[in-house]
């Protein structure tokens, strides 16, 4: 079985706090030394992984692939920055090689790759594909009468795609409450607010038609998220269950709050020393 004792925080909100913000440090140095990268949406998703990975995720980065552990897809795979630095800080790999993040040879590129890096569960990028996976593996361990939870991470602007959707209606059928979704709302995609591109609200009551238990939380209020995740994990009533978490692009950085424009654009120099002395 998997000792994931140390990975327990979720009573030390501070501490989490703290891990989040060194992190989205991280996600702007990665960014500005590829010069290229998301980093909007990577800032608006990274308090929901912090809990997730130091409170419910079963794993063990000692043993990235333990039958008996927890899977996380991130079907929004163009914020892979936040997930990246989650791993490094979780012992996957070395913290150094967040450096190499989206150049040439490197393990770190711009879209999760399960066969390059380590604690990548599904390779993501095609927008919704990663939400099908998620659904798969869900449905492949409750066949196999094996007791993981499946995690999955989507944005609002993915949910444009027909394939969520059609994702959503199967795991409902199948039953699967063995799957988590999160979707990281911060009503921004590449080319605008969602609501002008493709307005998905209500998109909690869209789940809720699809018959999903649904939970909507503040995506940056550590008590709302810890409280979601713990009310997933025992919501066992033959339903999958969905975190409607409302979230700012951009957070932590004046300058990127609800701006489309850092959707994926990278800090430069400038605007990299402005914005670490906020984050301070």
């Amino acid at each position: 079985m998997i000792d994931i004792v140390r990975f327990r925080l979720t009573k030390d909100i501070k501490k989490l706090q703290k891990k989040a913000k060194d992190m989205r440090k991280d996600i702007l140095i990665m960014c500005h030394s590829a010069n290229s990268g998301h980093p909007g949406g990577s800032l608006s998703a990274i308090d929901i992984l912090v809990c997730l990975y130091y409170g419910f995720l079963k794993h063990d980065p000692k043993n990235p692939k333990a039958e008996d552990r927890d899977r996380f897809v991130l079907s929004k795979g163009h914020a892979c920055p936040a997930l990246y630095a989650v791993l490094a800080d979780c012992g996957y790999f070395k913290h150094k090689a967040l450096l190499t993040f989206r150049k040439i040879d490197s393990f770190l590129q711009g879209h999760p790759s399960r066969l390059d890096t380590p604690g990548i569960e599904f390779s993501t990028g095609s927008l919704g594909q990663g939400f099908s996976g998620a659904v798969g593996m869900a449905l492949g361990c409750m066949l196999d009468k094996k007791k993981n939870t499946i995690y999955t991470m989507l944005g609002d602007g993915e949910c444009d795609e027909g394939q969520v959707w059609e994702a959503a209606l199967s795991a409902a059928h199948y039953k699967l409450d063995n799957l988590i979704a999160i979707v990281d709302v911060n009503g921004l995609q590449i080319d605008g607010f969602t609501k002008d591109i493709m307005n998905t609200e209500p998109i909690a009551e869209k789940f809720q038609a699809f018959n999903w238990n649904v939970i909507e939380i503040d995506g940056h209020d550590y008590k709302q998220i810890i409280a979601a995740f713990e009310a997933a994990q025992h919501r066992k009533n033959h339903k999958p269950t969905v975190i409607i978490a409302r979230t700012i692009k951009g957070k932590g950085v004046s300058f990127m709050e609800n701006k489309v424009e850092w959707h994926g654009k990278a800090p430069n120099d400038e605007e990299l020393v402005i914005a670490l002395k906020e984050l301070e």
